[in-house]
């Protein structure tokens, strides 16, 4: 039975979303998969700091802006030294993860384990590596010599890999979703088990796994402005307990911490408030209306530009009077249709072709 290791990364949830999603493709064609995060090969103490920088870095306006332009995406020495930090850390850790797995197949979603993988590549290679990456304009990182095929999700991100590599071998393929948005209940369905009336307008409102920007401050405005708000944390404990302590006095604001139950949530809402990210792919597959907050730096500008040319999208900042005004306006525009990517067939099919590219159709 093949066997493949995913690597991802616990900075946010997207990068689990797409492992799983990897998983998933894989164990329906026979493979047994296992997961690991990149943070946590990195060691306690690094990975816990590597975290917080992250998160610091987020927290100061422009300064990831300009580590992200002017840094990342150019490949620039102070990026190159950092990659090559974290390298040093995680070979051994991958090395140790490939002896024991012994797998035929790598798939890194994390930009940070990609240099170490290939570094362990062997001549010939034991495995193959594919790198998948849903950002619009994948950094330098990303992209590193001996990897077998990248996978991205928009023919803007793969020139941007060609920037780096111009014979790159890459895959352009829809982006996938967890398996519960193929099959999410009906708005009426969705709406009694919420407790949500069926002729009511519906926002659902969350930001990222971390929660990021004033959601409490916009929650209580949107749902004192009339439309119902399910409003969702993420593993944002403070937000939590701010979002539940305004919904005591508002019974149109419905808040959630960190929730397994956002497709239900999502099938519930007439119009999705996020930020930049894989949540908007799976909005847009149940046929919902995004109004994209402007609160991710750097590769998040990115991909909220994107979001916008594909339709069907506003974009507000992240202040809480403005995102309610523009939520307003956006609830009385048509409600689009579901995207292709609805159905799983579109990537299932055009991984099994990205599969046997490397030869392990």
């Amino acid at each position: 039975m093949p066997h493949a290791l995913l690597v991802s990364g616990s900075l946010g949830q997207g990068h689990d979303v797409m492992a799983r999603a990897c998983a998933d493709s894989l164990e329906a064609r026979g493979w047994t998969t296992r997961t690991v995060d990149a943070m946590a090969l990195l060691g306690q103490r690094a990975g816990t700091a590597g975290e917080a920088v992250f998160r610091r870095l987020l927290d100061l306006p422009g300064v990831y802006d300009a580590f992200h332009f002017s840094a990342l995406r150019p490949g620039a020495r102070i990026a190159l030294l950092a990659d090559a930090a974290a390298r040093r850390r995680l070979v051994p850790a991958v090395r140790a993860l490939l002896a024991e797995q012994r797998p035929e197949l790598v798939v890194s979603v994390f930009a940070t384990a990609t240099s170490a993988v290939n570094r362990l590549r062997g001549d010939p290679p034991a495995f193959r590596h594919l790198v998948l990456c849903t950002d619009v304009t994948p950094h330098r990182l990303w992209v590193q010599d001996g990897t077998d095929l990248f996978l991205v999700t928009s023919e803007v991100a793969a020139c941007g890999v060609r920037r780096y590599r111009p014979d790159a071998p890459v895959a352009v393929l829809p982006a996938p979703l967890r398996a519960p948005f193929y099959r999410p209940p009906s708005r009426a369905e969705a709406r009694a088990e919420l407790g949500v009336p069926p002729d009511a307008r519906c926002v659902l409102l969350m930001s990222g796994a971390w929660g990021l920007g004033p959601l409490a401050r916009t929650a209580a405005e949107l749902a004192d402005a009339g439309p119902h708000v399910l409003a969702v944390a993420g593993s944002n404990a403070e937000l939590e307990h701010r979002l539940r302590r305004a919904a005591t006095h508002r019974p149109r604001l419905h808040p959630f911490g960190w929730t397994d139950r956002v497709p239900t949530l999502m099938a519930a809402a007439d119009l999705v408030v996020t930020s930049s990210g894989d949540t908007c792919s799976e909005a847009r597959a149940l046929g919902r209306r995004l109004l994209l907050l402007d609160v991710v730096q750097g590769h998040g500008r990115d991909n909220l530009q994107h979001e916008l040319e594909l339709g069907h999208a506003d974009v507000a900042s992240a202040r809480p009077t403005e995102v309610v005004h523009s939520a307003l306006a956006a609830l009385t525009r048509p409600t689009p249709p579901p995207s292709p990517g609805a159905t799983p067939t579109p990537w299932h099919d055009d991984f099994t072709t990205a599969l046997a590219r490397v030869g392990l159709a």
